[in-house]
This record gives structure tokens, sequence and C-alpha cells, in this order.
């Protein structure tokens, strides 16, 4: 099923009564539906924007500038190996190389049992730990070829229960009482900058 359902429109709801205006919602929701789909899929767009209330191009706008929703179909494990500088000098073409030739598929494709998928990526911000790369966004540092292989054996045999299957954002779910939620504020509400207040008063 594309569209979120009926356990998921349940848990979008909750979503939507965290925030003041529906349209904040959105980015949770895309995650809502990542995780129940693998991807984010044109029907569960449109799901979300009759939910927020904008459009469906408005979703896609958001969903398609973040680079952690996929509107493809991966592997249960997206496996993202840095190709930034400070692991390009340090490997990462050969981890690339040997992902590809270890896993029987090429960049962007997804292995015959649905398990894992890979792709080369920009820097991820842990320079220090080259190479690297990320499986489900979770860090993995330092690889050589031989980690690799330690990893994708893990994950095959289940052995690696901090990293969850594609999809799953976190474990938890946020709950905040209702005593503590945020109330809207409108602009006018505001304290202008000092700047502004003083602009105007010069005119």
């Amino acid at each position: 099923m594309s569209r979120l359902n009926e356990e998921n429109l349940r848990l979008a709801r909750q979503i939507l009564s965290l925030y003041p205006k529906k349209k904040s919602a959105m980015i949770p929701l895309l995650h809502l539906s990542q995780e129940q789909n693998g991807m984010v899929t044109n029907e569960a767009m449109e799901h979300i924007a009759e939910l927020v209330e904008v459009t469906p191009a408005e979703v896609l706008g958001t969903c398609s500038f973040y680079e952690m929703f996929k509107r493809h179909p991966v592997g249960e494990y997206q496996i993202n190996i840095c190709h930034g500088i400070s692991c390009h000098l340090l490997g990462a073409e050969e981890v690339l190389e040997h992902a590809e030739e270890s896993l029987g598929v090429r960049e962007g494709e997804i292995t015959k049992d649905g398990k894992f998928s890979f792709e080369g990526v920009e820097c991820i911000a842990a320079c220090t730990e080259a190479p690297c790369l990320q499986v489900n966004y979770r860090y993995i540092n330092k690889v050589n070829l031989d980690a690799f292989n330690e990893l994708i054996t893990d994950l095959r045999n289940d052995q690696k229960a901090e990293i969850p299957k594609h999809g799953t954002l976190a474990k938890t779910r946020q709950k905040i009482p209702s005593e503590k939620l945020a109330g809207p504020s409108g602009v006018e509400d505001a304290t202008p900058p000092e700047w502004l207040q003083r602009n105007k008063e010069s005119q």
C-alpha cells in the first residue's frame, strides 16, 4: 500500500497534533511514509499533501531536496560510501569497487535478495574517521575491505541490531505532554528586531 496505512495514519494524526501549523509536520510524515514503504511514493506524497493541506508539488519539492528521502526502491540496507577528499585519499574508491564486486551489483542497483544497495556520496562529515560509510545513515568508520566484508556478513546474519531496516528513522517516537506543546504564534505577535524598529522610527 503506497498511501499511509491505517496504523500509520493514526500516527500521522498524532504527529500533526504536535505542530501549530500542519505544514510543519511534512518532514516527519515523509519519514513515516518511507518507514512504511522503504521509499516515498507519489501516492504517499499526495496523501501527505492532503493531510498537511498543501499541494503535492510542495511535498515533492521538500522530498526531492533531502537526500535521505528515496523516491525509488533501495535495499533493506542502503550503504552510502563517502568519496569526499579525505575518504578518497584513504581508499574510498577501492571500497566502492570492492562493494560492486562483492555484492554483485553496480552502484544504484539492489542485490537479488533485496538486502543491499550502495552508492558513492559526497562528504558525510566524518573526515577524521576516513574512509567512512553509512548504513541506513548509521556511521561505520575507518572501513577497509576486510571490515566491509565483515559488515556485510553481520548484516546478512542480523548481527547489527543497532542498524534497523531502511526507512526507520528512530526506534522510539517522540512524545510531548500536552502541557509542553507550543502554541501558534502569528507574525503580528512577534517583537520586531531592533534594526527594523529603528528603521520604522526614522521614516
